[in-house]
């Protein structure tokens, strides 16, 4: 194999630019004992890739499921429905309390004037009073 063409196969391997047929080239070029001395590094990293490929893993792992997730919205909502059940609460108190106080006025401002007008019909008792007086005194005297 020509080195040239070894050497533009590596600068488009590392640039990510070959093709499978160009990579195998490469990794038989490396695998074998005819690599130039300038290319040493290259033999190591084709050897390394050889070597992990046929590494596996004995141990079987378990992946748990993602729930944390879930879990987060579960309490996010369950947190709003508190909230909004709170907010249900207190706005109907404030409702309460205001309605309260608009019949305490309400009440107020109708004693109110039933006070003016009692103070308004003891004016005309007292005057009838007055009047009756004078009425009795005027038949006295006759």
């Amino acid at each position: 194999m020509e080195l040239a063409n070894i050497e533009k196969l590596i600068e488009k391997y590392l640039n990510g630019e070959t093709t499978l047929e160009e990579e195998t080239v490469l990794k038989n070029y490396f695998l074998s004992e005819e690599v130039a001395p300038h290319l040493q590094e290259y033999k190591v990293l084709f050897e390394y890739f050889k070597v992990s490929k046929e590494e596996f893993c004995e141990k079987e792992i378990q992946l748990k499921p993602n729930e944390s997730k879930k879990k987060n919205w579960k309490w996010l909502s369950i947190a709003a429905s508190i909230t909004l059940l709170f907010s249900i609460y207190m706005g109907n108190n404030y409702y309460q309390q205001r309605k309260i106080e608009k019949q305490f006025g309400q009440v107020k401002e109708a004693l109110e004037m039933l006070s003016v007008n009692l103070k308004k019909s003891d004016e005309a008792i007292v005057s009838l009073y007055t009047y009756e007086n004078t009425v009795n005194k005027i038949f006295e005297t006759k």
